[in-house]
């Protein structure tokens, strides 16, 4: 049984700690922070949370204390980690790690000269759905995974530092690229290698000087593309979609929309829907158990039973730092309208992966490039010949 400081009493911290008191858990707030006297309070009285404070030292120093979860904006990520970290406390950080590689790498060395146990939450790659897809790539049902394309898009973020790229680090890309980033890496091995990427962005609708739309390629070692498609323009609710594509399968996952709960009604749901629902009339899509469906439960258990059994979580704050770096090779991309290497000044994976084709037999003077079933029931295969490299076909 753990018990948690709370630092931040926002919308994540509103979901983490839903998650947190649900089901029967043990595990508990004890104590929760926020700038806000008024908003440490309400929290506290909404969660059943024994003692709230605006010191952020006092939070983290709380001797019943064991676990220190940062559910801050962006700007603030680094204070409270080096004073959880000094501490001795287990120290959880909300995504992004950082505003930018940099203080990424700053925040992990200091959970590691420290020894205390750190995680990165990274909710999305705790979905359900991508569990059980992950489990399968694993399996090798997909074969070599060639290309991942991850979607996040809604309305526009809640608060407004969100909003303001000094607080932030930055726009779209920081704020739902960086789930879409991890999710890629999960799927491609994050022991290989980040080379560099492509990436295109703009302020199409709203007045802020940071993207409000972005889409980007990351090219791996081993050959694989991860695409990023994010939004703060998409409306009708939160688009959340992955697709994983690989030598011998395809994986189509829709996390939000579409889901199989479809309401249509004319008066009205009252209250609440789901988050970044626009309207609560006409069709709606609401989600039966939003802390499961974002992947917070199988998350904060993840990260608990870590603690318990000694061993590292799923998510580190390295990996934190490592999509925190190929953030920042977009923003260089999007200035450059060119590829921007990916600059990792601690890279633990693979090194020097080669991109190598799955190379499939056919006979003593061929390999296999296709084969195909043609609608007249015939089996038609192309061709590669080993020595000169002669393309041919043998008909059905």
């Amino acid at each position: 049984m753990h018990r948690i400081a709370m630092l931040g009493t926002g919308l994540i911290g509103r979901f983490y700690t839903m998650t947190l008191h649900g089901q029967r858990r043990s595990d508990r707030v004890s104590i929760a922070y926020s700038r806000s006297p008024e908003k440490a309070k309400q929290f506290a009285a909404d969660w059943d949370i024994p003692r709230h404070t605006t010191n952020l030292k006092e939070a983290v120093s709380d001797a019943d204390v064991d676990v220190v979860i940062v559910a801050l904006p962006n700007h603030l990520h680094e204070e409270a980690v080096l004073a959880a970290a000094a501490a001795g406390k287990a120290v959880l950080v909300t995504k992004p790690l950082g505003r930018n590689a940099d203080e990424a790498l700053r925040i992990l060395r200091a959970c590691e000269q420290a020894g205390v146990f750190h995680g990165y939450l990274e909710d999305l790659c705790y979905t359900p759905k991508t569990l059980k897809a992950l489990e399968a790539v694993a399996q090798g049902a997909l074969g070599k995974v060639l290309w991942v394309r991850s979607r996040e898009a809604h309305s526009g973020p809640h608060s407004d530092w969100f909003w303001n790229p000094e607080l932030s680090g930055g726009g779209a890309i920081v704020d739902l690229g960086c789930h879409c980033i991890e999710i890629a890496r999960s799927f491609i091995g994050k022991d290989v290698r980040p080379v560099e990427v492509m990436c295109w962005g703009d302020t199409q609708v709203h007045p802020i000087q940071a993207e409000d739309h972005a889409i980007g390629l990351v090219r791996y070692e081993s050959g694989a593309i991860g695409q990023f498609e994010v939004s703060w323009n998409f409306r009708g609710g939160m688009d959340l979609r992955d697709e994983i594509s690989g030598t011998e399968g395809t994986l189509w996952l829709n996390h939000w929309l579409r889901t199989g709960l479809e309401m249509f009604t004319a008066v009205g749901q009252s209250g609440y829907v789901s988050e970044k629902t626009e309207s609560n009339t006409g069709w709606l899509f609401p989600v039966a158990d939003e802390c499961a469906a974002l992947g917070y439960a199988d998350m904060f258990t993840d990260m608990l039973d870590a603690i318990d059994d000694g061993r590292s979580p799923r998510e580190t704050l390295y990996d934190g730092y490592v999509v925190n770096a190929i953030v920042d090779a977009a923003y260089a991309s999007i200035k450059a309208k060119a590829w921007q290497p990916v600059m990792l000044k601690d890279w633990r994976g693979v090194q020097g992966e080669t991109n190598t084709a799955l190379l499939r037999e056919y006979d003593a003077n061929h390999l296999l490039v296709k084969e195909e079933r043609m609608p007249d029931g015939r089996l038609k295969r192309i061709l590669r010949h080993k020595k000169t490299g002669v393309i041919s076909q043998v008909p059905g």
